[in-house]
């Protein structure tokens, strides 16, 4: 009997503790997303590393759920529905219309609705900085787990992203805060007339 009181004693203890460290986190993530969403945009470099592709690195502008980001070999605008890649080595536009994870493997701040809804979040300190971790409630969400570690002044510096068996890591770096144009998040054609257009909508 005393084992059995123990045992929920502890279960109700634990319960309790990871309803804290949820709550906490959704705070921190809470100021993360509120100076990472400026109303007027942001920018900041990034790398990012996957086992399938190696090392990206480049820069990337946001506001709200756009994003426009460039590397060495490629530059891509998301206005929210469509996405536009531009590929150097081929001259080639790919028009598509991305999926939840592959709008996080691209834009590092995807995180900022994510969290607000279907994840389990807990926390843990990691030096000067907060590792949040998120957990999909639900097994068929095609982003199933996150690592976002949050510094001090509540920016991320780094977003660490399982699709299935496989793990993207992002390192953002020079993070700040911009007024940027919503037509820089389009593609326009005339600035690439050679550029050959192919739509994968």
């Amino acid at each position: 009997m005393k084992r059995i009181l123990f045992c929920m004693l502890f279960a109700a203890l634990t319960m309790g503790v990871c309803a804290q460290q949820a709550d906490k986190a959704r705070k921190i993530l809470d100021k993360a997303a509120t100076i990472v969403g400026h109303k007027g945009g942001a920018s900041a470099s990034f790398s990012i590393q996957s086992g399938n592709v190696g090392i990206t690195k480049g820069t990337i502008a946001i506001k709200g759920n756009m994003f426009h980001a460039r590397t060495d070999k490629a530059t891509m605008w998301y206005n929210g529905k469509t996405q536009w890649t531009y590929m150097k080595s081929t001259n080639e536009v790919s028009v598509t219309t991305p999926n939840e994870a592959k709008l996080a493997q691209l834009n590092p701040y995807k995180f900022i609705t994510l969290y607000k809804s279907g994840y389990t979040l807990g926390m843990k300190r990691a030096g000067n900085a907060y590792l949040i971790h998120m957990q999909a409630q639900n097994k068929q969400r095609s982003l199933q787990e996150l690592f976002v570690t949050i510094g001090k002044d509540h920016t991320p510096s780094k977003v660490k992203i399982r699709q299935g068996q496989n793990w993207t890591t992002i390192s953002i770096s020079h993070f700040k805060t911009e007024r940027l144009s919503d037509a820089i998040f389009s593609f326009r054609a005339k600035d690439f007339p050679k550029a050959e257009i192919v739509d994968l909508r």
